[in-house]
This record gives C-alpha cells, sequence and structure tokens, in this order.
C-alpha cells in the first residue's frame, strides 16, 4: 500500500508539471482557436534562455522565471500577430502547416546554435528529495505543483475578475458578439496567445533544474500535453489542470506497474479512447474557455 500511495503522490507531482504547460496550450486554443504545434518548441526556447542565464550569470532557473516568462510572452505575441493573424481567416490546415512550420524552424535554429548535446544547469537543492509522512518527495515537483496551483487559481482570478480577463472570456464565447460589444478581438488574441507561451514559459523556468535541454525536448512535453488538453475537453482550463493530474498518475503506475517503456502507451491509448468515445474530452463543455 506504501508503494501505491508513494506513486500516486509521484503521478500528481508529475502531473503538475504537464499542467502548466497543457493550461497554456489550451488558452491558446480556446480562445485563439489554433492548435499550436510549436507549443513545445517555446518550451525548450525557454529551456535554452533558463540554461543560458544560469551559465552567464549565474541566475538559478527560478530566479530566471520572470525574464523567461517575459520573453515567452512576447514571443507569444509576435508569433500571433505576424504569423498566425494573417491566417485566421485561412483553413485550418493553413493554420497547421504554419505552426508545424514554425517549430521545424525554431529546432533547426536550437540545433544551428547550441548543437545536439545535452545541457544542464549546475545540481541544486531543488534536486534534493525529503521526507514527508514516510514518503519520498523531490522539492523541484513540490515546487511546480504549488506553481501550478497558484498558476490556475491566479488566472480563474483575471480570466473573472478584470476587465481583460472577461474580455477575453467573451471572445471565447462568441467572436462576433464580442466584436458588436466594441472588443478589440485581434489584440485580445494576441494577449491571449502571449498569455499561453508566458505559462510555458514558467513551465521552462520550473523544469530546467529537473531535465536537460536539447533541441527536441519539447516534443516529448508536447505530446503529453496534447493528451492532456483532449482528456480536459480542449477549452476548459481546469480540465487541463485534472487531466494533468491524472495523465500524472498513469505515466507514474503504468511505468511501476506495466513497464516503464510501455507508459507512453497506455495513456496514448487513454488517448484514442476518449477521441473515439468521448471526443469533447472528460471535462469539456464544447464552447468557450474555463
Amino acid at each position: 500500500m506504501d508503494v501505491f500511495i508513494q506513486l500516486l503522490i509521484n503521478g500528481i507531482l508529475l502531473g503538475s508539471m504537464y499542467a502548466i504547460i497543457s493550461v497554456g496550450l489550451t488558452m491558446i486554443f480556446g480562445i485563439v482557436r489554433v492548435v499550436n504545434f510549436a507549443h513545445g518548441e517555446f518550451l525548450m526556447v525557454g529551456m535554452y534562455g533558463a540554461y543560458l542565464l544560469a551559465a552567464k550569470f549565474g541566475l538559478h532557473p527560478y530566479a530566471a522565471a520572470v525574464p523567461i516568462v517575459l520573453l515567452l510572452f512576447a514571443m507569444g505575441a509576435i508569433v500571433q500577430r505576424f504569423i498566425i493573424q494573417p491566417l485566421l481567416s485561412a483553413d485550418e490546415h493553413i493554420q497547421i502547416f504554419a505552426t508545424v512550420g514554425l517549430s521545424t524552424a525554431l529546432v533547426n535554429l536550437a540545433l544551428l546554435l547550441f548543437g545536439a548535446d545535452l545541457y544542464a544547469v549546475p545540481a541544486s537543492s531543488v534536486q534534493r528529495t525529503v521526507m514527508v509522512g514516510g514518503f519520498s518527495l523531490v522539492i523541484g515537483q513540490i515546487v511546480m505543483f504549488v506553481c501550478a496551483l497558484a498558476l490556475v487559481a491566479g488566472l480563474h482570478f483575471f480570466m473573472q475578475a478584470t476587465p481583460l480577463g472577461r474580455a477575453i472570456r467573451a471572445t471565447a464565447q462568441n467572436r462576433t458578439a464580442a466584436l458588436l460589444m466594441g472588443v478589440r478581438v485581434d489584440r485580445i488574441y494576441v494577449i491571449s496567445f502571449g498569455i499561453g507561451a508566458a505559462c510555458v514559459g514558467l513551465a521552462s523556468a520550473l523544469v530546467m533544474p529537473l531535465y536537460p535541454v536539447s533541441p527536441t525536448i519539447g516534443t516529448y512535453f508536447v505530446l503529453t500535453a496534447f493528451v492532456v488538453v483532449v482528456l480536459g475537453g480542449m477549452r476548459s482550463m481546469y480540465g487541463a489542470f485534472f487531466g494533468a493530474m491524472l495523465i500524472g498518475i498513469v505515466d507514474s503506475l503504468s511505468g511501476y506497474y506495466i513497464a516503464p517503456d510501455l507508459k507512453e502507451v497506455v495513456y496514448f491509448a487513454i488517448f484514442i479512447a476518449i477521441l473515439i468515445f468521448k471526443p469533447t474530452g472528460l471535462f469539456g463543455l464544447g464552447r468557450g474557455t474555463e
């Protein structure tokens, strides 16, 4: 029983990492209605940024979170304004090709600048484990879990209690009605894409002390994030959070009880089953973003 509880705890802590990445992806899809296949590469850019700040200036990745979040917000806003915005009236597959092309370009740019080597920040206290109630917890994962809760709570307050948040929700629910009410929808799209990218910027600063960065690091994380987002309901921020917890638990349990090499097979099987039997996801509401 202790082993099972330890696996559940590990899964929840792992899920918090997926949650931060997936909430950003949900923000972009739920509001801009664009599937961002470059989301994983945004994570990669943020991790390289955190690495460079640590290597050149001795800045801990957690301290680098603020400039990395601002950098990714600006990057997301620029991508939306100059790449996605001109294609919003085009067919959806054109938008997909654009984000796939951006993903490929970023990976190859990273290969050109850094090569295929792995880069890691110096070991720090966040990589240590602590015993809580007889269970082993990694400090960095505890921090990530707390940040995931704070992120979802902060976004909830922002979306519910601020004029800009209400404008974003109105745009997500009905673009035409929002336009008629005087909402500058194009501006909302830019801001929303920037917020989604900023979420993955936060994730990159939190992930960097625990994982080395390489040009292809984003691929693994974004594939899992897509599973989480579909499981959670595509447009539900809370669904993305709880879906991430569920996938983290599935990852932990299947890696132990089945085989570490087959854990991806398990949650991708869940992904396919959700697409077949409940395409709106377990927590999906069909329209808007919660």
